[in-house]
Parts: structure tokens; sequence; C-alpha cells
């Protein structure tokens, strides 16, 4: 799936952009006009607020490969023609709405959304909003809601991982992979062995918190794991690969391991034979992170709060791998479809 997604973006980061100026009753924002051309950055205007809503001056948006996915007509998720991307943000409160307590104009805050954060303003429910204080610089917070939410969901609320378990993370150095060493490590207090395509996407996993890594390239992650664990196996797997990675961590499984799906970055969608996960009592389990905002949003909130705690507490360390502007949305997108990406990946309004 990614290949394909590369061979229909690469070539066409060039986007098209309105001569219009930046007035206050209107804003920039990258726009899905085709699912098969580069986002356009077009001039929007404004809009009056709801009772309930609130309008947040951006200042920067994360990239993820969902966002990709979406704008190909590829993602579980598929909003009418035309939109803008994006689906995390941080920025300042400009304007609030009638029934609106939570935050007030001036506020600096992080939000999430379906779609919507890749300009430089958006419209939001002000339920989707949660303050940051000044010691969290901008590019920081926006790592934390996808990528250290999905993780704190992940190994915490499904997975239950305990203090001294072992944890296999797969993509390591993406931008969930990082936030997931990074929670394993310093947080739960967990060993984590990290997998990941090359030797310096190893190291840098090394670096944030990893016992061991493994470069599945060159190496098996199964034997690779027989000998860190000294053939017993690890407890929890955190995969957002799928494919031959998700087989041979899923074989990788001690007794009663469990292995949680993120996602599938790699392409293709793995098949349990239901009778492997009786062998080891082994559990396989999934988690949709924006899925929790319907079905338990005291959940889903809790873990973006939980991760700026443990951000002001010192526990984590959120990568950002690079910086682009709107204008570069393209570029940014064929920064993460060509597997340049380590750690997150920010659009700046600024």
């Amino acid at each position: 799936r990614r290949n394909n997604l590369l061979r229909k973006i690469n070539g066409l980061a060039g986007i098209g952009t309105s001569s219009a100026i930046n007035l206050r009753d209107s804003y920039q924002a990258a726009l899905c006009t085709d699912l098969t051309k580069p986002l356009e950055i077009q001039q929007l205007p404004t809009v009056a607020l709801k009772s309930t809503e609130v309008r947040v001056d951006l200042h920067c948006c994360g990239v993820n490969f969902a966002d990709i996915l979406i704008c190909r007509g590829l993602y579980q998720q598929r909003p009418q023609l035309p939109f803008t991307p994006g689906m995390e943000f941080t920025g300042s409160v400009t304007e609030v709405g009638t029934n609106v307590a939570k935050v007030c104009k001036g506020d600096r805050v992080i939000g999430v959304c379906p779609t919507g954060a890749m300009a430089e303003q958006c419209i939001i429910d002000h339920t989707m909003l949660w303050p940051i204080d000044e010691t969290i610089p901008y590019e920081v917070a926006t790592v934390l809601p996808v990528s250290y939410g999905t993780s704190i969901l992940a190994l915490q609320h499904r997975a239950k991982t305990q203090p001294g378990e072992t944890v296999l993370v797969t993509a390591a150095a993406g931008a969930a992979g990082l936030a997931a060493v990074d929670v394993a490590s310093h947080v739960l207090n967990a060993k984590v062995i990290a997998a990941a395509g090359t030797d310096e996407k190893c190291e840098l996993a090394v670096q944030k918190g990893a016992v061991a890594a493994i470069n599945y390239t060159t190496q098996s992650v199964k034997e690779e794991v027989t000998k860190f664990t000294g053939n017993k196996g690890v407890d929890v797997v955190f995969d957002a690969v799928g494919g031959d990675i998700f087989r041979e961590a899923f074989n990788s499984l001690a007794w009663e391991g469990r292995i949680v799906v993120v996602g599938f970055a790699g392409g293709n969608i793995p098949s349990i034979p239901a009778n492997q996960l009786l062998i080891k009592n082994v559990t396989a389990m999934g988690v949709y992170w924006g899925r929790y905002q319907d079905r338990n949003y005291s959940i889903f909130s809790k873990s973006i709060m939980s991760a700026i705690q443990y951000y002001k507490e010192g526990r984590i360390r959120p990568h950002v791998g690079a910086v682009f502007k709107l204008q570069q949305v393209n570029e940014a997108f064929l920064h993460v479809l060509q597997r340049k990406s380590i750690g997150k990946i920010i659009i700046s309004m600024k």
C-alpha cells in the first residue's frame, strides 16, 4: 500500500498556492480536492463559531500515516471532498463560543480532530482541547496526542504492561514506535527490545531507552528475541508494521504474552490462525486510539492528560524528527512515504 501511495505522490510534491493575502477574515489551509492529486494551499474564509466551539490559531500540526491514507481514500474515515487533513495540533485560543468554560482566549492548547488541522486556524469543540503551560514547547506538545496517546492506551490500558516485563516494539523509530519505547522504558519500567529497518533507527531507539535492538532487514526478529530473552520470549509486543514482521513478533511471544496491533505501516494485514493463540495462551488485541473519543471519552482524554503529565515530570522525551512549513505539506508526506521519517514529523504554521 505504501509503495502504491508513493508512486501516486512522487514527482507531484509541488503545490498550488493562492495569490490572495492572508486577511483577518481568511486563513491558509492545505486542501485535498482530488484523491489522486497533491494537496493545494488555498485561502479559506473564516466562519462563525457555534456556542460550544473554539477558534485556535495553530502553531503546529502532526503528520501521521493516517493523514496520507485519508487523502488517498484508503482510510476507515472518508470525509467528503474537499477537506483539510490533519488530526492533531497545538496553538493558542483566539475566540471561544458562548457556552465554553474549559478554555479561555490566550490559552495554549493541544487539540485533536478527525480532519482540519493542517491550516493556520481550526474551529473545534471545546471537549477536544487540552490546556498546556509554557513549559511545553508547541512542537514537543504536538508529538503527544496521537503517538503517546496510542502508546499509553496500548501498553497501559490494553496490554497492562508490568514493571520488569519485556516489550518488543516494531517500527521502533517511527513516531508511535519511539513513543512506545519511551513509555515502556521510562514510565512502565519495562525492558524494551526495539525492532527497526536500519542500523541508524535501531541506534536511536537504544538512545531512547531500549536495552537491545534488532535490524529486521538483516536479522530474524524471532531468533534475536530468543537470544535476548534466553528462549523465554517477550511479554508484550507493540506492532505497527503488520505482514511478516507481525508474524515473527507473534511467534516471539512468551507464555501468556500479549500482542497489540496499532497499525500496518508495511502495507500487509496479517491473519492469525486461532489455534496458535492456544499453544502458549497468548492474546492478540487491537488499539484504534481515535475510536475511544466516541466509545470511551474518559479513557481517551486520560491518555492525553497522562502524556502531558509524564512530560512535565520529565519521564518522557518526545522526539521531533523534522519540521516542514505548511507550503511544504506534500514534501512532508513524501518524507513519510519514503521511510525517511524518524520520530514525529511536524507542520509548522509560524
